[in-house]
């Protein structure tokens, strides 16, 4: 049995009422910008949201929210010299199979909240026990309650490593990985690694691009040039991207002292106001808070530098491999990710949902992800 010892102490998320207070003081005292001419989205987060945000987020009740949180098993383990926390649900059903869950950016565990009893539970939401899941959501180093950062150097791969550490660590001879965004490149940095025992990742996007080779668009369909699009739409308004991967530190210090900074800055939940995100604002209110009092920018953003400055040499993924698309999320396109990613076995599409599918499609993520499982455990039998 391939095990790894590592040190689990029990976690409980507790926010201090001067923290909260805190919060509620720097709320009421904003000063928003100038707003753009129109006080659209057109240059990023307009004034008229930030106002609605900020009313409701003097009416948020965390103290609500953090019980819900902390009503599930909660767990820091040191490995690889860095404390990470993560949610770790078993489920009643014998046999269940263990699952990674890897969260977004701007994200944290709480991406999963809605997600988790329909994976450990899904008899309740009209499934079979035959699909139940063990979920581990953990905190990937930088965000959500994974702080301090104790080093520099944690990229994907490293993360990917980690987490494999974490499943042995809790007993697990194999499981899988659910992912999204950066989620979904750590779910693939766990592919390439391929442990003993890896049983396949399931992802919502994987982040192929053309190599330049001319035949590659010959094979490309009206709807893959229409992904083409939205990738070319994606990088005209994910400045944060480049933000976060050079100067991190510096955006750090306005998202750490700013709350409503922060939220501004996290106009991916809101697919950059597009209009076609479903995320409710009381859903990114949660997210954010959870940043906001685990003072998280800092970590979150650089990451993105971490994996810049990685030097790693194209490596294509032989691990089994589900992909589900969203309408209105980053466009996987399947010429390209065949190319990175040769054993592609699931493939699914799904006409309303965007890049936050946990948040947005709880039901239809979740049987997507027992679809892509017990395809895999059918076609070992």
């Amino acid at each position: 049995m391939n095990t790894t010892k590592i040190d689990i102490r029990p976690f409980s998320v507790s926010v201090a009422d001067a923290e909260i207070s805190d919060l509620q003081s720097r709320l009421a005292h904003t000063r928003l910008p100038q707003p753009a001419p129109g006080d659209d989205w057109s240059t990023g987060a307009p004034n008229a949201y930030l106002r609605e945000a900020i009313a409701a987020w003097q009416a948020f009740d965390w103290r609500a929210a953090e019980a819900s949180i902390n009503a599930l098993p909660h767990f820091v383990a040191e490995i690889d010299g860095q404390d990470i926390h993560f949610i770790h649900v078993r489920s009643v059903h014998p046999g269940a199979t263990p699952l990674l869950l890897a969260h977004t950016y701007p994200g944290s565990s709480v991406d999963y909240l809605d997600v988790i009893d329909r994976l450990v539970d899904p008899v309740a939401h009209g499934g079979r026990a035959e699909d139940a899941f063990d979920v581990v959501i953990p905190d990937a180093p930088g965000y959500g309650f994974s702080q301090p950062v104790t080093e520099g150097g944690w990229t994907m791969a490293r993360v990917a490593r980690a987490y494999d550490a974490l499943m042995r660590g809790l007993g697990y001879e194999a499981y899988g990985i659910h992912g999204s965004d950066n989620g979904a490149m750590v779910a693939r940095e766990l592919g390439l690694l391929n442990p003993d025992g890896f049983l396949g990742l399931h992802v919502l996007q994987l982040f192929s691009f053309p190599s330049g080779d001319p035949a590659e668009f010959e094979r490309l369909t009206p709807q893959d040039y229409a992904g083409l699009e939205h990738m070319q739409w994606f990088q005209s308004v994910g400045g944060y991207n480049t933000m976060n991967a050079s100067r991190p530190q510096t955006v750090a210090v306005g998202l750490s002292d700013s709350p409503i900074g922060l939220l501004a800055y996290s106009e991916l939940f809101n697919s950059f106001g597009n209009g076609t995100s479903l995320v409710p604002l009381e859903k990114i209110l949660l997210e954010v808070s959870v940043n906001w009092f685990a003072n998280a920018a800092a970590g979150m953003s650089r990451s993105y530098f971490e994996n810049a400055r990685a030097e790693a040499e194209p490596q294509v993924n032989h691990a089994p491999t589900g992909v589900a698309v969203f309408k209105d999320d980053f466009q996987t396109i399947r010429v390209f990710a065949e190319r990175d990613n040769d054993n592609i076995v699931h493939w699914s599409r799904f006409e309303e949902g965007g890049h936050f599918a946990a948040l947005e499609r709880p039901d239809v993520l979740a049987a997507d992800i027992r679809e892509f499982f017990a395809g895999l455990r059918s076609s070992v039998r």
